[in-house]
């Protein structure tokens, strides 16, 4: 939001908890939500328009289109959760529809998700510039999420560690270090510092998001782990 004000004549917000992203067994029922508190803070920010539509508009009764995006949408978080990614091109698409702006703008947080969003804008030839913003964080570098709402005391002190083995990998690795050798010693620190589980953590190529194991072009270092009832990316 602070990056569109900046940079553009109005901005629109979009606010939309959307069931198609969600498995069977995950947390829809439970998600946080909060539209007056939403609406309150946007407008204090200085949104020009909330377009908070309700799942009845979106989809409509017999709704039966999908829009999905192979090869980079089934690796990584296509691969955990299923419908995730099918779900995201499929309301991204039709927001970007209904609100036509020149520029939209998402988080670096899901860099997987924004790069599945630029493909579909450019193979549907969306007239619209997608605008990655930089990963936003809490001082201890915890990346803000909704989901950090979930995290107990002790959970949220032991959070960090995702961020700070990414950081490891990446200094270990560009100094020459086995990439194999470096996700080891990594995954073993998240579960000795309170995660349960780790669903990836790796290095991968920045276009298509295939694991690297040996680093010869440009790369980012993604994961994905659990802490209690938890799942941070």
């Amino acid at each position: 939001v602070k990056k569109s004000i900046e940079t553009t004549d109005k901005t629109i917000t979009s606010l939309f908890l959307n069931p198609k992203q969600f498995g069977a067994n995950e947390d829809l029922t439970v998600y946080p939500r909060d539209e007056i508190g939403d609406a309150a803070a946007l407008d204090a920010r200085g949104v020009d328009l909330l377009f908070a539509p309700s799942v009845e508009e979106i989809y409509k009764v017999n709704f039966s289109t999908k829009v999905s995006v192979s090869g980079i949408g089934d690796v990584l978080e296509g691969a955990c959760r299923p419908s995730f990614f099918t779900g995201v091109a499929t309301i991204v698409a039709k927001l970007l529809i209904q609100t036509l702006p020149d520029r939209a703008f998402f988080g670096e947080k899901d860099l997987q998700q924004l790069h599945v969003i630029k493909r579909m804008v450019m193979d549907l030839n969306i007239p619209v510039e997608i605008v990655g913003c930089p990963t936003i964080r809490e001082s201890d570098g915890l990346a803000l999420s909704s989901r950090n709402v979930y995290l107990s005391a002790s959970e949220r002190e032991n959070s960090v560690s995702l961020y700070k083995v990414l950081n490891e990998i990446s200094h270990t690795v560009l100094n020459g270090d086995l990439i194999k050798d470096s996700i080891s010693k990594a995954k073993t620190k998240l579960l000795n510092s309170g995660f349960s589980k780790v669903d990836y953590l790796i290095v991968c190529n920045s276009e298509n998001f295939l694991e690297l194991n040996i680093l010869t072009e440009q790369a980012y270092v993604v994961g994905a782990a659990w802490i209690g009832e938890t799942r941070l990316i």
